[in-house]
């Protein structure tokens, strides 16, 4: 009986910094045996990546947490060789160098595919390994400024917005790690790899659904609109009379009439104006005000309370701070958990978001210092022992 989904698949992952490592991160959090590849001496970029406890990057030890860590040159001879036995004995590899890179090596997948036919090799870049900008490097900001995203994130004053968090990358990394258990079914049942080939702008280009529609259906570029949505009203941020700001989602016709009879305005339920959602789109600016002269004379808390309590959907606004302390978020879904690291002591990171009845998903161990499974992998899947692996160390291979 297997504890986690994945235990068994076997994953070599020479990624770095976010989109690739967080792909990554999600196998080994189900349970995929994920062995990172660092270049010795330096390791991934995020190592020297804030913020930092005692020196250590947190930025790292988040992402890199459930693997197994080696070191290996992969421009010298050896190391390529090794590299290749490694890949052999692998079900899925996964990188985000910019393509080229490692065809240029004489590691690309048309030579991996050569060694191991049924390798399932997984690529996140910038743009993605074909077209003419797929040489072009990438980054969440790239991904975020030619997906469209930013075009309408925002104000109409305030200028095209970068979401907060790094969106391409983390949804990059949900779409590889779907691609790659897609492509190992397909391998399971013919025997066959593949490769699958993620962009940051691609998956954000994706993510736009309706927002593109508009545009592709009707002509009409879509703009930034501040936190209302385009498809429904009133579906938008509204003031609170102690300063604070909720989000109020009347997503459909039940919601509204909730809605109009809290605010004792029941003579809007049939107004000839908003009587549809298509009509209160049309005349959300007519709306708003409505809304807003409601919300400012009660408390935030006590506004979202009274919504949720009648069936309209509505939330407070959190920062970091309160998310980290919800007793829903962080107590019941246990979004952050506890890994006790050797140097550090006990670290609370961010939790797997991926719930299993059967088989739990999340964090188990802490991420490896750089080189610390280099013994425990090269004998186990190599079968090295320690006189070549310290002539391997003398050479700078590992």
């Amino acid at each position: 009986m297997i504890k986690n989904a994945l235990e068994g698949i076997k994953v070599i992952d020479l990624s770095r910094v976010l989109a690739g490592p967080y792909c990554t991160m999600l196998l080994a959090d189900m349970g995929a045996d994920v062995v990172k590849v660092e270049i010795p001496g330096v390791g991934d970029d995020t190592r020297a990546f804030p913020p930092f406890i005692e020196d250590e990057s947190v930025y790292f030890k988040n992402m890199n947490r459930n693997k197994r860590g080696v070191t290996l040159n992969l421009k010298h001879e050896r190391g390529k060789e090794i590299f290749l036995e490694l890949a052999r004995k692998a079900d899925m590899l996964v990188e985000n160098y910019r393509p080229g890179t490692m065809e240029k090596l004489g590691l690309g997948y048309d030579e991996l595919r050569k060694a191991n036919p049924g390798l399932v090799y997984g690529a996140i870049s910038g743009f993605g390994h074909t077209g003419p900008y797929s040489g072009r490097a990438g980054y969440d900001i790239i991904g975020q400024a030619m997906s469209g995203i930013m075009s309408v994130t925002g104000w109409p004053d305030s200028g095209p917005t970068r979401t907060g968090g790094p969106i391409s990358d983390a949804m990059s990394g949900i779409s590889l790690a779907l691609g790659l258990l897609a492509a190992y079914r397909y391998r399971e049942v013919t025997g066959v790899g593949q490769k699958v080939d993620i962009s940051l702008v691609d998956t954000l280009v994706s993510s736009m659904q309706i927002i593109n529609q508009i545009y592709l259906a009707t002509g009409r570029l879509p703009q930034r609109i501040g936190n209302r949505y385009e498809s429904t009203y009133p579906y938008d941020t509204f003031d609170t009379k102690d300063g604070a700001t909720v989000v109020i989602g009347c997503a459909n016709d039940k919601a509204w009439r909730i809605l109009c009879n809290l605010m004792g305005r029941e003579e809007l339920i049939d107004d000839p104006r908003m009587a549809t959602n298509k009509l209160r789109v049309e005349n959300h600016e007519l709306i708003r005000p409505i809304v807003l002269e409601w919300t400012r004379t009660k408390d935030a808390e006590e506004l979202v309370g009274l919504l949720l309590d009648s069936g309209c959907p509505a939330a407070p606004i959190y920062d970091i701070e309160q998310v980290s302390r919800d007793p829903h978020i962080a107590g019941a879904r246990d979004m952050f958990p506890v890994i006790e690291y050797p140097r550090i002591g006990k670290l609370k990171v961010t939790g797997s978001h991926l719930k299993f009845t059967r088989t739990p998903a999340g964090p188990r161990t802490p991420a490896p210092d750089l080189g610390q499974h280099n013994e425990e992998v090269y004998g186990e899947m190599l079968g090295l022992g320690a006189d070549e692996l310290a002539r391997l160390k003398e050479g700078g291979i590992i």
